[in-house]
């Protein structure tokens, strides 16, 4: 039989940082009970201007929380779209880098000229800050090609 030992829980401290965070929240709710008529009024000729545009869907609409868009021109929108959609296709490429990677499957060949293979570096953020991780200069070499790839291959194709 195994015996269960119970760890003390330790005094609690002031509850400063929920009370916090309910103060806001309780700001933020009853902001939303105010009547603005000129918040209305921006947020409806907004709307409209980018309601036919793809993305904008029953009940929402077009839906801008910030206010990114508004009295903005159409160069714009487009030019915000293209860059969620190019940051959302670096996003789907990364995660698949992490499950083929955490797979098992790894390029062949050798990832320097010691001769180190790339199996032989930990998967995900591991092989970048850790006690086995890439050294530095190939790091780097990963910013440089990212930036090289940013200014020259990724182009926004929305704005020419």
């Amino acid at each position: 039989a195994q015996r269960h030992r119970t760890v003390p829980i330790p005094p609690s401290q002031p509850p400063t940082m929920k009370v916090a965070a309910s103060l806001v929240l309780l700001a933020g709710s009853a902001a939303a009970f105010s009547s603005s008529q000129a918040n209305k009024a921006s947020t409806s000729a907004l709307s409209m201007a980018y309601e036919n545009e793809v993305g904008a869907q029953k009940p929402l609409g077009f839906w801008d929380p910030l206010n990114f868009l508004l009295d903005q021109p159409q160069e714009r929108f487009d030019r915000l779209r293209y860059v969620e959609i190019k940051h959302g296709r670096i996003a789907q490429l990364a995660f698949l880098g992490q499950i083929v990677t955490r797979a098992g499957i790894h390029l062949p060949g050798s990832i320097d000229l010691e001769g180190n293979s790339f199996d032989s570096y930990p998967d995900g953020l591991a092989a970048l800050f850790g006690e086995d991780a890439i050294p530095q200069a190939g790091f780097g070499q990963i910013i440089l090609f990212i930036g090289l790839l940013e200014l020259f291959v990724m182009k926004d194709s929305a704005n020419g």
